[in-house]
């Protein structure tokens, strides 16, 4: 009896294990199994290699020579590659659009707008914001529409859809406004240096905004931490002191009030990048509402006036932001040398951050890459490998982030070595599948992706 008492126990505990197995093998068990896993594998890694603490320090300019005038020539003819927002037609042949100044309403909020939360996916805050853009215009998608295209994560099909995504850690803005100019019927923009008063002109007149702008939480150590953020905006009050926001990310995320103070100083962090989606033949109308931002070049002629000024009178942290800002925004205008130079004062600022104030901003190479641009196109090429190099390996628990991999490979292939270059190329492949710079990159070198 006991004999048979004890096999049937066996059967019994090899059924709930073999159950168990079958349960956790089922893709959504088995997406947030894998979930909690990487969690717990960052933070180990974190916690011997603290991304804090590590700190890029660019060297000297190189001063211009012959050899880097010929590279920087080199350079340019790779500037095809280089990933940039769909350009959208400006209002014809006449002058620029001009604002009528009207008194805006106290309060707009607008109506009609459909939540969708970032929840249950990886990294899914630009997906989720886009997605309700559209929707509040009547796009039926949804945000595994958007994601499939921006964002279909690692070519492996043997993942499911949720896995796929884990390796791509950001969505950048020109990947949001080419899916809506390409694949939707809608238009987009983004521009840098917008301010509070045209978002609340914009919302006044009935369009919503999408910015990119930092996050301040508590880690898991209960220091500050800095993150990246985009953040549907659907309105303001003045009365209560704030816009109207939807965030994707926090529970419960509608309809929740972000105070000027405060959103405007996460949104420094991005230099004040916006973007906005609209219908097609409503284009007229909301170039006539950005007045001069309508021009690209202006825009950033702007956000770099408002980052010189920044750097005259901040005197804590957001110094670094304002450097930066300045450095992105010479970038826009392709002034790639004193872009580095900008870039160079940023992270000086950064190696001196008052840690006692919260942590680095180690993420900020993560969804910003204006520095490779600046030093690539300033032949600074072991700079870009260097800032590669610190991004990937030290800021990150694994070296996931294409756009990193992209610009060191380039910088690579500059100094000569085509091996390590096509290298990076691929493993950019092997974050975001058909990444269409990647896939160029080693085109050009003949290579197959």
């Amino acid at each position: 009896m006991n004999r048979f008492g004890n096999i049937n126990k066996r059967w019994l505990v090899l059924g709930v294990v073999a159950f168990g197995i079958l349960i956790a093998l089922l893709p959504p068990v088995r997406a947030r199994l894998s979930t909690q896993f990487e969690l717990l594998r960052t933070r180990v890694v974190y916690f011997f290699n603290p991304p804090s603490e590590a700190v890029f320090e660019p060297s000297e300019q190189i001063p211009f020579t012959v050899e880097t005038a010929v590279g920087t020539a080199r350079a340019e003819m790779l500037l095809t590659l280089t990933p940039k927002a769909t350009p959208t037609p400006k209002a014809g042949p006449t002058a620029k659009p001009t604002v009528t100044p009207t008194p805006l309403p106290a309060s707009v909020i607008l109506p009609g707008v459909v939540y969708v939360d970032q929840h249950g996916r990886w990294n899914y805050c630009g997906p989720a914001n886009l997605t309700m853009a559209l929707n509040f215009w009547g796009w039926t998608g949804n945000r595994d529409d958007v994601a499939k295209v921006i964002k279909p994560g690692s070519p492996d099909t043997k993942l499911n859809f949720i896995e796929r995504g884990l390796p791509d850690k950001n969505v950048m803005p020109y990947e949001m406004v080419d899916f809506v100019n390409l694949h939707t019927e809608f238009r987009a923009l983004s521009r840098y240096g917008g301010d509070m008063d045209l978002l609340k002109r914009l919302i006044a007149a009935g369009f919503p905004v999408v910015v990119e702008k930092g996050y301040y939480e508590r880690d898991y150590t209960g220091k500050i931490d800095w993150l990246g953020h985009y953040l549907f905006t659907t309105g303001y009050d003045d009365a209560r002191g704030g816009f109207i926001v939807q965030d994707a990310y926090l529970k419960p995320g509608k309809d929740l009030l972000s105070r000027y103070q405060d959103y405007n100083d996460g949104w420094r962090s991005f230099n004040y990048l916006f973007i906005v989606v609209y219908p097609a033949d409503r284009e007229a109308e909301v170039l006539n509402l950005l007045g001069p931002w309508a021009d690209e070049t202006w825009a950033a002629q702007h956000a770099l006036e408002a980052a010189e000024q920044e750097i005259q009178t901040i005197k804590d942290n957001n110094l670094f932001f304002a450097w930066f800002n300045k450095g992105t925004s010479l970038v826009a205008l392709n002034q790639y040398a004193d872009a580095s130079f900008a870039y160079d004062q940023a992270f000086r600022q950064y190696s001196s951050w008052d840690t006692k104030k919260g942590n680095r901003p180690f993420r900020m190479m993560w969804y910003q890459t204006g520095p490779y641009f600046a030093y690539y196109y300033s032949a600074r090429y072991q700079d870009v490998i260097n800032l590669a190099n610190t991004t990937l390996y030290d800021t990150i628990s694994k070296p996931t982030l294409e756009e990193s991999l992209l610009w060191r490979g380039r910088a690579y292939y500059m100094l000569g070595d085509t091996e390590a270059a096509i290298a990076d190329y691929r493993a950019a492949l092997q974050v975001h599948a058909n990444w269409f710079p990647a896939v160029q990159a080693l085109q050009e070198l003949g290579v197959q992706p």
